[in-house]
């Protein structure tokens, strides 16, 4: 046996496609989850009781089951209530209800790091809870949970594999074609642990940059 690079090459139009087609699934579930996550965690903190009870059942329900049951659930007993989604779309939202209940935490675990200080020292100079949170909280706890969000972010875009179960055209569902269709395993899975590889890599990247961002920022305004 040898590595086919014709083939792979002959086949890179669709691949392109594909990986456009997961990055498009990833960038926006990640970023409607994270937006929905900290809906949810914002709520939580400062609703009131019933409103923190109401919410944390359908986070610890999306916590506690496989992505696949929920993919499953949302794609085929969508229609018994009235959702009837294309694959995409239905990638895309599986994603945020998903990424939303973890980044909701993270969220979370990042408002109750705020030393309390900080929020009583805004409250001391007339700033009222919208200004506090949006000046003072935000900065402070972006950095904190910063490192945690990126890998939420990593494991949101290995999820996106997960979709190929009902037929979004993403990189494991058309790299695994060509596997399939040529018999050539080696060739299709070797390109598709390089191509999420790659994207884990440059997330990471991006992650780090924007931490000394963010940390040279806060000494700035020290």
């Amino acid at each position: 046996m040898s590595f086919d690079l014709d083939l792979v090459l002959s086949y890179a139009p669709a691949i392109a496609r594909a990986f456009g087609v997961t990055i498009l699934l990833w960038i926006a579930g990640s970023a409607l989850g994270a937006a929905l996550g900290f809906l949810v965690a914002l709520a939580r903190r400062y609703g009131p009781r019933w409103l923190n009870l109401a919410l944390m059942l359908p986070v610890e329900l999306i916590r506690g089951t496989p992505f696949l049951i929920q993919v499953f659930l949302l794609y085929y007993g969508g229609p018994f209530i009235g959702l009837s989604l294309g694959n995409v779309p239905a990638g895309i939202l599986a994603l945020t209800i998903y990424g939303a209940a973890y980044y909701s935490e993270l969220w979370r675990a990042g408002f109750e790091a705020i030393p309390k200080g900080h929020v009583e020292a805004a409250e001391c100079v007339g700033l009222n809870r919208t200004q506090t949170v949006r000046r003072i909280i935000l900065p402070e706890m972006t950095l904190i949970v910063l490192p945690s969000m990126v890998n939420m972010t990593i494991l949101l875009l290995k999820e996106t594999a997960v979709l190929s179960i009902i037929s979004v055209p993403e990189l494991t569902m058309t790299v695994s074609g060509l596997g399939t269709q040529y018999y050539a395993f080696v060739e299709s899975f070797t390109i598709l642990a390089l191509l999420y590889w790659a994207l884990v890599e440059a997330c990471g990247a991006a992650g780090r940059m924007a931490e000394a961002r963010l940390s040279k920022w806060q000494l700035a305004i020290r």
